[in-house]
């Protein structure tokens, strides 16, 4: 009798132990069954969130910068990163959508070069939501050289390569800069 009893003591600990390492059961919420297995979202669909995101988060925010002092130097913000201006080729010479051995295209050796068309200041005006201000535009021309390489491989297998490939993009660094004496609440007394 004591060995059936310790037997089932065994197999008790057994289970428990095995229900115990086998992940998070009963503790996550139900069990969706089939429905809880996760779908895979296509590529083309999540690059298309992150570029959305990306550009909204970080290139399409203009900042409010502080007033322009008396004599002082007008200088315009950093020059557009490499990033943006490799995302703006991009989107005027997309590579994506070429079926894969079917056709694909390359981009290799890219070389940017940056050149500063214009950096002026309006004079000021009264923009909704900011109030006085000064717009000070920047306006760049990005000249992106590079190799592109395209793969073709029906009907006819064959493959092009361009080395003396560019593309000129043009960027705009627009920011407003506040006017007369500013309270930015920084100096209040609370």
């Amino acid at each position: 009798m004591a060995t059936a009893t310790s037997g089932r003591t065994a197999v008790i600990i057994f289970g428990l132990a095995l229900l115990a390492s086998s992940g998070c059961a009963g503790v996550a919420g139900p069990n969706l069954g089939v429905f809880g297995v996760p779908i895979p979202i296509s590529p083309y669909f999540q690059d298309k969130k992150e570029d959305e995101w990306w550009t909204k988060e970080r290139y399409e925010r203009a900042p409010i910068l502080g007033p322009l002092r008396a004599g002082g130097p007008v200088e315009a913000l950093d020059p557009p990163s490499d990033d943006e201006v490799m995302r703006a080729v991009e989107r005027a010479r997309p590579l994506e959508g070429g079926l894969p051995i079917m056709h694909e295209v390359q981009r290799s050796n890219v070389r940017i070069v940056k050149d500063k068309i214009s950096d002026y200041v309006d004079p000021p005006r009264f923009y909704p939501l900011v109030g006085p201000a000064q717009m000070h535009h920047v306006h760049y021309k990005c000249t992106v050289y590079f190799t592109e390489t395209t793969r073709v491989g029906w009907p006819l297998p064959y493959r092009t390569r361009d080395e003396d490939a560019r593309e000129v993009v043009y960027i705009d660094h627009d920011h407003l800069h506040m006017v007369g004496n500013v309270d930015t609440g920084a100096s209040a007394d609370f």
